[in-house]
């Protein structure tokens, strides 16, 4: 396995990162909503460095994971982003596009405990959480640990299983904990839960209690490969699966130090105020029952954080949130049933909130 990252201080941060962000000015000339910002920077340089390497790494493990995904840079980058900002993931799309390949990728390209879960529908809570089991040579209950237990975790075609199964995750995915019978178990770190859906089919599928969904920081779709690149698809898979040559870019160690430096990202009172705006936005739609809750904004600030570091960044520009808003927000939203009379989506909802939000111009 490479080394990827800077050594680490005594404080588990790069000895090359100041602990603290400097404030920063930006300049603009002629705005228009929805322009990149043109930031004149008053921190450290050594920031700069620092992030200009996760970029490199993250490039690396992007690289990495597109020998088998072919032409899906935005959703690979998109996956990353979920992961660096301590997110879970949900991949839903119509069958053979690449969704449980993707999952398998991600988690071949990092050198994790990775473990996979096919959900049916007779899979139990404890086939997922463990269970305490009867040692008849001490006589005493033993707590077995069960698949969640790793640091990448696969829940291929989660709405196959029960609610009730389906629920065994909520703790687990919010608190990074397990209780089982009154113990708490702490899940190690990093924790990440892949999940992959089919939404077209409804025979012996479930549909994501609300609940369960919040959970998720992103949900992305995969979509077709055009001519080329199916064509492409073909030809790497004549004789062997690429996913069996693929080899690890990044550590545990690694994830952990990029999860913690993507939080020193600078966020201005202005973009925290847009994506505030943006949520509320979601909740007075009037074709929205629900909206997004504060949840969603937390997630859709760690989220342009992640973004804008994978991108060799120490700033977040207004067009991240823009970028993120519909993986972060869509399903967290509830739509009223004269939206889909009208034709609407959860999409299309989002783009017209951006649409009349007021953008930032200076910061």
């Amino acid at each position: 396995m490479k080394t990827v990252l800077p050594a680490l201080g005594t404080n588990g941060r790069a000895n090359a990162t100041n602990d603290k962000q400097e404030p920063m000015t930006v300049i603009r000339n002629n705005p228009t909503p929805g322009d990149a910002l043109t930031p004149r920077s008053t921190h450290s340089p050594d920031s700069d460095v620092a992030f200009t390497e996760v970029a490199e790494k993250v490039r690396e493990l992007a690289d990495s994971i597109e020998t088998v995904i072919i032409g899906k840079r935005e959703v690979v980058e998109l996956a990353i982003t979920c992961l660096l900002c301590n997110g879970h993931l949900l991949i839903e799309d119509i069958p053979g596009v690449g969704k449980t390949t993707l999952a398998k990728s991600i988690a071949k390209s990092l050198g994790c405990l990775f473990k996979r879960v096919q959900f049916t529908p007779d899979l139990l809570p404890a086939d997922i959480t463990g269970t305490a089991i009867f040692n008849q040579q001490n006589s005493q209950f033993e707590f077995r640990e069960g698949p969640v237990f790793a640091n990448i975790v696969l829940a291929d075609e989660i709405n196959r299983a029960t609610p009730k199964t389906q629920s065994s995750l909520l703790e687990c995915m919010e608190e990074r904990q397990v209780t089982v019978d009154g113990i708490t178990y702490e899940l190690p770190n990093p924790f990440f839960v892949i999940a992959t859906e089919n939404h077209i089919e409804s025979h012996g599928t479930y549909p994501l209690p609300e609940a369960q969904l919040d959970r998720f920081q992103m949900r992305l779709s995969m979509g077709y490969p055009d001519r080329e690149q199916e064509s492409q698809i073909l030809a790497r898979q004549v004789r062997e699966h690429p996913l069996k040559s693929i080899e690890a870019a990044l550590s545990r160690e690694d994830i952990v130090y990029l999860q913690n430096e993507v939080r020193n990202v600078f966020v201005d009172g202005s973009l925290r105020d847009y994506i505030v705006d943006i949520v509320h936005r979601t909740r007075k739609h009037p074709q929205v029952v629900v909206g997004a809750s504060p949840r969603g904004s937390l997630a859709l600030l760690h989220s342009a954080q992640a973004y804008a570091a994978i991108h060799g960044r120490t700033y977040v520009l207004p067009d991240d949130v823009k970028r993120l808003a519909a993986p972060v927000l869509t399903h967290r939203m509830i739509l009223r049933p004269e939206a889909r009379l009208k034709a609407s989506s959860a999409e299309s909802i989002v783009r017209e909130i951006l649409s009349a939000a007021p953008v930032p111009t200076s910061m």
